[in-house]
Formats: structure tokens, C-alpha cells, sequence
């Protein structure tokens, strides 16, 4: 008889330590509904369990964390019609609130890549532990969505304007720059990650102080050189006039970033500049909601199997966005995208 295949969640206990890995290597551990589920589920078994005493979070194989949710998927409800979207934001985006108010120490290992979803299972943590390898980002922008999993709590937070920069652009950081700017707590070379993990599996109950004992002083953040520029033009007040500060700026960086810029969806650049702006007041479940919201009705629209097209179907990586230009996009859209209320809730 064929082996059983194994689980894309593998969920155990470790002597107190709960451990979640993600399974689904080949993918980067791409998120689909059942993984979410299987997430939750465990979340919510131990949350009384006294036997537990901190969750650890990690992914199958070399390539990274997680590379986001299952975009595939996500093309595949919209072009045939199906309701699973909804389920699929709504189920990711309560497992993300759940995360950042979880009673026990939740750890992150962020190494490699750790992209869109793979930010919203780690980032709301409360230990967040990013490597040498470690390559982090929200590149909706490029697939006609936005930075969703309430990363807009967090780029909105961030300093001198970086926050913005890193929605719209969709460019990932490496480790100094996850730790400079809010993604991540701790630096722990990657060969210690394995030692790392069995000493949090023997000591469960105090997570800080053996954390501590693998953490290193992270590299510098690599924006560092950029501060000026990204601070000057990122804090104009619209993309349009972002994009223009860029063009004019005598820095060769940012008028490449201006360049980048024209190449994401118009749309998504114009409802992220927006989420953003209005994260800043906004709590993070109230972020979720508005995450929702702006998921369920973004989808309505082209740019988003359009995107997803151009990246991972046809891989032609050549998207025909409508409108094609942000001088284009209709401001009373981007509100309703944003605003118009869906039948589903984060928080029922």
C-alpha cells in the first residue's frame, strides 16, 4: 500500500513547546484554507492547555517561512465563481489576530523567504526571529492586491516614511532591516536555528532567556543609505505625487523606484497608499476588517487574476493593468473598495 502522504500542518507537542510546521516545501509552504484551519485549530486547542507553555512556528524545507497564501488557489475561486476567497481571508486574518493576542510566548522563525501570508503568521507574534537568510516583504502590489494580513498595522508604524515605501513598492528587507523597522524582535544565524529549536523544546517555559542565548547583533538595516530619499518622497500626499517626487529627486535609486512604482497595478498602489494612511489610527483588528473588506471587493475588479496570471499561471510576467496608469484610477473607487461593507466579518 502507498504511503500516507504527510500533513501540510505537522502539529505536535515537544515536551510544552506546541509546535506548528509548516509542510508544503515545494510551494515555500504557501497557505491554503486547510493549513489555515489546521493552524487555528491548534491555537485554539492550546490556548487553556496548562501542558503547553509556548508555540513555535516554524517551515518545512530550505527555501523560507512561507511564501504567502495560495495565489493559485485564490486565481482558480475567482475565474470559476466559487465563495472560498472569502472563507480563505476571513479564516487567515482571525488566525493573525489570534497570533498577536495569544496568552503564551508565540516564536517565529522567519528565515528565507517570508512573503505576504508568511508576514501575517510570524510578524504578529510575540518573539519574531529573522536569519542570514531571511527575506522578507508584501509584494501585493505586483499581483493586483494590496498588503493585507493586517501589515498595514505594521507598515503604517513604521519610521520616516518606510512603511509606505515597502507597501507600494512590494521590495522585500533582509534581517537588519526586519528588526530596524518593527517585522522582527531577535537575529539568530541560521546554522544555530536547529539548536535553537531544540533548546526552546527544553526549555518551554522560558522562552526570553534561551531566545537570548542564540541571538546576535543583526546587520544593519539596508535602507539605511536611502533614509533621505524615502523619507522626502514617501511622505507626499498622494501616489501620483510620490511618484513624481521620485522622478525629480537627483538620486539614481529613486527615480529607479519611480520606474518600479509604474510597473505595479495602479489600482493596488492607490488603495495600499490609502490602508496605510488610515492604519495609522486604527487598531489591528480593525485593520483585519478593513482587510476584509477591501479583499473581498478588490477581487471584483481585473487587476487581481490579471496579476496572478502574469506571475504564476502564464508566468509572462507582463500584466495588462485597467487602468493602466495611476493618473487613471477613479479616487471614489479606491473608497469603495475599501469601505463597502461584505456579508462576511473577521470578528462575527
Amino acid at each position: 500500500m502507498p504511503e500516507t502522504a504527510e500533513p501540510q500542518v505537522i502539529v505536535n507537542i515537544d515536551n510544552g513547546l506546541g509546535r506548528i510546521e509548516l509542510n508544503k516545501p515545494k510551494a515555500i509552504n504557501a497557505l491554503g484554507v486547510d493549513m489555515i484551519n489546521a493552524v487555528n485549530e491548534a491555537l485554539g486547542a492550546w490556548k487553556d492547555d496548562d501542558s503547553v507553555r509556548a508555540v513555535l512556528i516554524t517551515g518545512r524545507g530550505e527555501r523560507g517561512l512561507c511564501a504567502g497564501g495560495d495565489i493559485k488557489a485564490i486565481y482558480k475561486a475567482i475565474t470559476e465563481g466559487s465563495e472560498d476567497n472569502s472563507k480563505f481571508f476571513r479564516h487567515e486574518y482571525f488566525m493573525n489576530y489570534t497570533l498577536s493576542e495569544y496568552p503564551k510566548p508565540v516564536i517565529a522563525v522567519m528565515n528565507g523567504i517570508t512573503m505576504g501570508g508568511g508576514v501575517g503568521i510570524s510578524a504578529h507574534g510575540s518573539v519574531r526571529i529573522v536569519t542570514d537568510s531571511t527575506k522578507i516583504g508584501m509584494p501585493e502590489t505586483t499581483i493586483g492586491l494590496f498588503p493585507d494580513v493586517g501589515a498595514t498595522h505594521i507598515l503604517a508604524r513604521m519610521p520616516q516614511h518606510v512603511g509606505m515605501y515597502l507597501g507600494l513598492t512590494g521590495l522585500p528587507i533582509g534581517a537588519g532591516g526586519a528588526i530596524a523597522y518593527g517585522l522582527a524582535d531577535y537575529y539568530v544565524p541560521d546554522a544555530s536555528v536547529p539548536e535553537l529549536v531544540k533548546a526552546l523544546a527544553d526549555n518551554p517555559g522560558d522562552v526570553a532567556e534561551v531566545v537570548a542565548q542564540f541571538a546576535q547583533d543583526a546587520p544593519s538595516a539596508e535602507l539605511t543609505d536611502d533614509a533621505s530619499w524615502i523619507a522626502e518622497c514617501f511622505a507626499k500626499d498622494s501616489p501620483q505625487e510620490i511618484v513624481e517626487a521620485l522622478r525629480s529627486h537627483e538620486s539614481e535609486k529613486a527615480q529607479s523606484t519611480a520606474d518600479l512604482l509604474e510597473t505595479k497595478s495602479p489600482r493596488s498602489v492607490a488603495v495600499t497608499f490609502q490602508l496605510i494612511r488610515r492604519a495609522t489610527s486604527l487598531s489591528l483588528a480593525d485593520v483585519l476588517e478593513q482587510d476584509l473588506r477591501t479583499a473581498t471587493n478588490i477581487a471584483k475588479y481585473p487587476d487581481l487574476t490579471e496579476g496572478i496570471r502574469a506571475q504564476v499561471i502564464d508566468k509572462d510576467r507582463n500584466p495588462k493593468w485597467n487602468p493602466a496608469s495611476l493618473a487613471e484610477v477613479d479616487p471614489q473607487e479606491v473608497e469603495s473598495i475599501i469601505t463597502t461593507p461584505v456579508q462576511d466579518k473577521v470578528f462575527s
